[in-house]
């Protein structure tokens, strides 16, 4: 019994697996910024393109 409790206390897995998850977990959180930032800037230069077309064929 003795050895199966010290096995438990020294098995290092499972924190090897949340310390993954975690880094997985931050590296989708910067993800989700940067595309977050992109999506905006992508949007705004479609709508100066469209804004500039339709301009165009105002004149």
């Amino acid at each position: 019994m003795k050895n199966l409790i010290r096995n438990i206390l020294h098995d290092e897995r499972g924190a090897t697996a949340v310390e993954y998850g975690l880094i997985v977990s931050l590296i989708v959180i910067s993800m989700v910024g940067a595309l977050a930032v992109l999506g905006n800037s992508t949007t705004t230069m479609w709508n100066d393109v469209s804004n500039e077309v339709s301009a165009s064929n105002s004149r």
